[in-house]
């Protein structure tokens, strides 16, 4: 039901106080009930404030498709990550695990409707959330290059909800909204609070997970709030793996220093993972209110690299044409000449124990690590943030009861790399004592400056015109600091064929640290009204100008249509874009990849960085977009239904290229431009280029339906989206395989289907999760058919969530649980390849695609108490 006149302008102030003017998001789609409000009240109405700044409204008032999880619902599931919980709950939502891929293991890139991490804007109650500093250079396709916010560092606990509008919202909000919007709202409550502990493991008797969690409200004078959040959590590695045919032969052939396994393959090892979260409100007078929130967060994870076979591996043992490759410590290399492998085990050969075990001078790094060596790589991610402001209602002037929010944020993200267990080659024997290296640390500082205005304004119609405008002013930077020298100076056999810089994630050198500023500035207009009783319209026009590559100016159209009490028609267009980080458009990183099975050190440069534009690398211009929706909203009842179709278009896609090999033309050509470039022949080089085009389409549908069932509550929900995505204008970078990752790289159809119990003492429900097929590959290893088995199209697969609660008291719940409850398997490697012998499973050790929509290490269960006061 529509609200007029005062009821409207009350429910503006509501909005404006409760979550600023950014608004809230509400849907249907709440998979399980939450105990204390089910307990209280089953069919309360939802209403929330759509992205419009205008008034709170029912779901079925929408114009445009949202979500909402309630913060209880996202605590109901195994993982402790939100990545898997956001899954769990919405559809068009996919995270995915990364094993062996740098710091992407760390901080998960994440897809809203098959784009990437960096098309979906986070929120933190309504305002802007940073990004992480960490950019997924191994990221599955879809994300390769992506660098969006870290969302895995907010825990369930602190929050009252998450809003998630599925439609494009550039036009209101700014860059980065081209697939949708995640708003994070933080609990507000003065009293009360809860503490936890939860413990689970999966099924094969690893990853062991201990989180211990708490919240608490306290009054903040007698006029406001301070709500305090804290989580801490553990969680040990797991390991998938396959021991290594090349290691298995080195044992045979009597190499006694092979470590079985030769490496693991697996979620890394997360330590010490602590987050605070703080949310301050305090009214100052009858018509203003101070707010403050943020947070401090801090973790160290711990994960490893493939395999370095002492018979094969380049740079480092051999030369890469089979023979062990053997540098002089005194600069003569003529004096140390390479041995030819002539055996399985090169240790037992008489020239290599004569040239080079014996001898001072000529060095092997058999020497050093006899049995081949497993990278560990860990990463400690440092998060903080602090938003500030005040908001109210204005008195006197021509803006006289228009209610106004001015706040000022900053928000920083460090991510700092060690390598143990490694070495620099260039040097050779002259390795650090620990063989340990500090590779550097990426920085993302971000500022922000927001003014955000509204205000009813009688126009002749049944009810007012909502009218919002205001404007922003941010400063993004990036920063990188360099390693110590070990990991990155080049050693007196950087000349001789031997690789440079810390082997598995070379370090930032001198050269590479710097900091890179950005600075915009925007301003929006905003406007909503009631043409008739039953026909709802808006619009919104933004304006944005870059320090970097210029203005922009996105508009926004939405509509709604109550055909009857239980029937509306809704529908949207959108233009939108996302601009280029700033890291993108000037990191620096070398990582290992593997290349027709072997692994090699791959680079990665700036656009306009000497090396890319010798390889046709040009400053980054912002994708744009248009999006139109169209939908329907029914609600009879306790049923409750929503079908929305979507359409997006988004030209000029900001990637990675595919790996650029350097050959003897490009050296030459760089002679003078960049120090000794004859080190990077036969590498490869990457760069991030606008370099494609992409059209999305698909379906979200709804279902929610509540009854009274087995002497209990009972709620049905269904959750289902059909997503398919075709690359068009591929440009010089895209190669067919990354246009088949991008398009069936996640799966076309996804759904959930809950059923949600309520007793007296007792709640449940299950979930059953469907994944249709999708492209499975592997270690971004190009789909080379089904000699290897490195890419297929994996089966569809379900799996089952289940939790039982029961109430033992009115402050005590305790709750079992299990994810995956039947253990389905993820799609497994190819073990035997087409031409009989080893396949991708053995060559990269492990035993699934690390590319599956859901999580390869199988089945999890735990255990929970809450202790609530």
């Amino acid at each position: 039901m529509k609200l007029k006149s005062n009821a409207l302008n009350q429910a503006i102030k509501f909005a404006l106080a409760t979550t600023t003017t950014a608004g809230l998001f509400m849907s249907g789609s709440v998979i399980a009930a939450e105990e204390s409000e089910t307990k209280v009240n089953k069919n309360v109405e939802k209403i929330a404030v759509v992205g419009s700044r205008a008034a709170p409204r029912s779901v079925a008032d929408s114009p445009v498709p949202i979500d909402i999880v309630g913060g209880d619902e996202l605590s109901k599931n195994g993982s402790t990550d939100m990545l898997d919980m956001l899954q769990a709950a919405v559809p068009s939502f996919n995270a995915r695990q990364q094993p062996i891929s740098d710091a992407a293991s760390f901080v998960r890139p994440v897809n809203l409707r098959g784009l990437s991490s960096d098309s979906t804007l986070i929120l933190l109650n309504g305002k802007r959330r940073h990004r992480a500093s960490v950019i997924a250079f191994q990221g599955g396709g879809v994300n390769d290059g992506a660098q969006g916010p870290d969302i895995s560092v907010i825990p369930s606990v602190a929050l009252k909800q998450v809003e998630v509008l599925r439609d494009g919202a550039a036009a209101q909000y700014g860059s980065d909204a081209i697939a949708g919007v995640m708003n994070f709202v933080l609990k507000d409550a003065s009293e009360g609070g809860s503490v936890s502990i939860r413990q689970g493991q999966y099924y094969e008797g690893d990853g062991d997970q201990t989180v211990v969690d708490g919240n608490i409200g306290l009054p903040f004078t007698d006029s406001g709030f301070a709500n305090l959040s804290f989580q801490y959590k553990t969680a040990d590695a797991t390991s998938r793996t396959l021991q290594r045919p090349g290691a298995t032969a080195l044992i045979e052939a009597g190499n006694d220093s092979v470590a079985t396994p030769a490496q693991v393959w697996g979620n890394p090892e997360l330590e010490d993972d602590i987050t605070l979260f703080a949310n301050v409100g305090l009214d100052i007078s009858d018509n203003s209110r101070f707010y403050m929130f943020g947070n401090y967060s801090d973790r160290t994870a711990t994960g490893g690299y493939y395999y370095r076979n002492p018979q094969n591996r380049s740079g480092v043992y051999t030369d890469g044409n089979g023979d062990l490759l053997v540098g002089a410590m005194d600069g003569n290399a003529d004096a140390c000449p390479n041995i030819a492998i002539t055996s399985a085990n090169v240790l037992t050969q008489d020239d290599y124990i004569n040239n080079v075990a014996n001898n001072d001078n000529c060095w092997a790094f058999n020497e050093l690590f006899p049995g081949g060596y497993t990278p560990q790589f860990t990463g400690e991610i440092n998060d903080t943030s602090l938003t500030m402001g005040t908001e109210g209602e204005m008195t006197g002037s021509f803006l006289n009861e228009a209610l106004y929010d001015i706040s000022a944020s900053v928000g920083r993200n460090k991510s700092t790399y060690t390598l143990v267990n490694t070495v620099n080659p260039s040097l050779g024997a002259d390795q650090p004592l620990d063989n340990s290296f500090e590779a550097g640390s990426y920085i993302q500082l971000e500022k922000a400056l927001n003014i955000d205005i509204a205000k009813l304004y009688d126009v002749g119609l049944d009810d007012p015109m909502n009218v919002a405008f205001g404007a922003e002013w941010r400063q993004e930077s990036f920063e990188i600091v360099s390693g110590e020298e070990n990991s990155w100076e080049q050693g007196v056999l950087a000349t001789q064929g031997f690789s440079v810089g810390s082997h598995g994630f070379a370090g930032f050198s001198p050269e590479s640290q710097g900091i890179y500023k950005r600075q915009s500035k925007a301003a929006y207009l905003d406007v909503e009204a009631y043409l008739t009783e039953d026909f709802l319209v808006g619009g919104a026009l933004r304006y944005e100008d870059f320090s970097s590559f210029g203005d922009t100016v996105n508009y926004k159209l939405t509509a709604q249509y109550s055909v009857t009490d239980e029937l509306s028609l809704r529908a949207s267009h959108s233009t939108g874009f996302r601009a280029p980080t700033v890291g993108q458009a000037n990191v620096v990183n070398t990582q290992t990849s593997l290349v027709n099975g072997e692994l090699i050190q791959s680079a990665t440069y700036s656009p306009t960085h000497p090396v890319s534009v010798q390889k046709g690398g040009v400053e980054l211009d912002p994708e744009e977009s248009q999006s139109f929706a169209v939908g329907g909203v029914y609600q009879s009842g306790d049923f409750f239904l929503t079908v929305d179709l979507y359409h997006i278009e988004v030209d000029d896609r900001i990637a990675q290229t595919d790996k650029l090999f350097i050959t003897q033309d490009d050296v030459d050509s760089l002679q003078g431009l960049y120090p000794n470039p004859e080190l990077l022949l036969g590498g490869s080089i990457t760069f991030f280029a606008n370099d494609f085009d992409t059209t999305t389409q698909g379906a979200d549908v709804v279902a929610n339906y509540s009854m009274d069932l087995l002497e209990g509550s009972t709620k049905f929900s269904l959750a289902y989206n059909y997503n398919t995505t075709e690359v068009v204008n591929a440009g010089n970078y895209t190669s067919d395989f990354k246009v088949k990752r991008l398009e069936k790289g996640i799966p076309e159809h996804r759904a959930t289907l809950t059923v949600a119990q309520d007793w007296e003492n007792v709640s449940m429900f299950v979930r059953a999760n469907y994944f249709g097929e999708y492209f499975a590959t592997h270690a971004d290893e190009p789909d080379i058919g089904d000699t290897y088995g490195w890419s297929k199209t994996a089966d569809a697969a379900v799996t089952f969530d289940l939790e039982v609660s029961y109430f033992a008291t009115d402050s005590v719940t305790l709750s079992i649980g299990a994810n995956n409850l039947f253990d389905t398997e993820a799609e497994k490697l190819q073990e035997v390849s087409a031409d009989g012998s080893y396949g991708s499973r053995a060559v990269v050790g492990g035993i699934y695609y690390e590319s599956g929509p859901f999580d390869y290490n199988g089945g999890f269960y735990y255990a929970k108490a809450t202790y609530t006061f």
